[in-house]
């Protein structure tokens, strides 16, 4: 019998229930038994390297591998087939398109059809093999929640989870040192970790990337919750909030190939900025980072994960190329990868939560 290949891809950040993703498509892959799954080492770098680096996944590999973190195909956010890093002869990078070779390469190793997971840069990727003719899928995967093509993401709720577990801590070390602490979690352009964390953990102050705030607003929060004697004050702030008027707090990057600016350090400017506006309690601040992307995927993201999975490998049988794995509740579904791309989900004033929140006394800087 002639094998037909799929070939899976894992790019941009790691994510909890990425594997659960790569154990659910070689399952049910299983099944039809005419079909053989690889996988590329480091998104499409692997397809790209020489020598080439994929390796064939079967049940056998892939078994228990649902409730690890991270990816057992490794990712990356740099390079690429339209962005591949090239070092010039005065020591200077630039970046090449290698697409249409990694097409003839992939042809050459009899791949018939592509599973891309990963968030908005690898769907980017996704839209432009498939307009060159690439035979693929995308599979949205972003700890986020900033694709609005999908209800949820899986790696989300967990990355809620242990945001809420660290507010949890927090708050016993603010009540005993009378202090305000500052959570710096995940969240460029959205905010959806960290409100949800401020609401579960009870935060009392909570700063998205969608409403950037008012450090006088701020510090006038700051002062009425000591002043009714409640003694601490803990504050939740996504990495890419920022004061009104001023720009992302951006972190020097010097590893080649690099495209996104990386934010970060916004906890530390909030910090100044409240001394500076003339607070004068004690403050400590706390960078969340890679913990909330690494580890154990909790049940949701797991089931989620796996439907995924299901579902991508389903729309390679059925021929629905060029389309995206959506959940719309209750169904797994999916859209166009146009369609997918089109609007970012970001918080919005009148979101439900947010409505919550204010409700309950969460101060937002505005």
């Amino acid at each position: 019998m002639i094998m037909k290949r799929c070939l899976i891809v894992t790019g941009g950040g790691d994510c909890p229930g990425l594997n659960a993703v790569i154990r659910a498509v070689v399952k049910r892959a299983a099944v039809q038994k005419e079909w053989e799954i690889v996988g590329s080492i480091e998104a499409f770098n692997g397809i790209l390297r020489e020598p080439t680096e994929i390796v064939i996944l079967d049940e056998h590999m892939v078994s228990g591998i649902h409730y690890r973190g991270g990816t057992i195909l490794k990712t990356t956010n740099k390079g690429g087939p339209f962005a591949w890093p090239v070092k010039n002869n005065d020591g200077t990078w630039t970046t090449v398109d290698r697409s249409d070779e990694m097409l003839r390469k992939m042809q050459y190793l009899g791949i018939d059809a592509v599973i891309n997971i990963g968030g908005d840069g690898s769907q980017q990727i996704s839209k432009k093999l498939f307009e060159k003719g690439c035979n693929i899928i995308g599979v949205p995967k972003t700890i986020d929640n900033d694709l609005t093509a999908t209800d949820s993401t899986f790696g989300y709720q967990t990355a809620v989870q242990i945001a809420t577990e660290a507010v949890d801590k927090l708050v016993t070390t603010a009540a005993s040192h009378n202090r305000v602490l500052i959570l710096e979690v995940m969240g460029r352009y959205a905010g959806w970790i960290a409100l949800n964390a401020a609401v579960a953990g009870g935060a009392e102050i909570c700063l998205l990337p969608e409403f950037p705030y008012d450090i006088n607003k701020v510090l006038e929060s700051v002062n009425e919750r000591f002043e009714r004697d409640q003694g601490f004050v803990n504050i939740v702030i996504s990495e890419g909030a920022r004061a009104v008027g001023k720009d992302y707090s951006i972190l020097s990057e010097q590893e080649i190939g690099y495209e996104n600016r990386r934010l970060g350090g916004v906890a530390n400017v909030l910090m100044h900025e409240l001394k500076e506006a003339g607070c004068q309690h004690s403050i400590r601040t706390t960078v969340l980072g890679h913990l909330q992307r690494g580890g154990i995927p909790i049940a949701y993201d797991r089931v989620l994960a796996t439907q995924f999975g299901v579902k991508a490998f389903e729309m390679v049988l059925a021929g629905e190329f060029g389309r995206m794995v959506s959940y719309q509740h209750p169904e797994i579904t999916s859209v166009s990868l146009e369609e997918a791309l089109q609007k970012p989900n970001l918080v919005e004033p009148d979101t439900a939560l947010m409505k919550t929140a204010r409700g309950i006394g969460i101060h937002f800087g505005d």
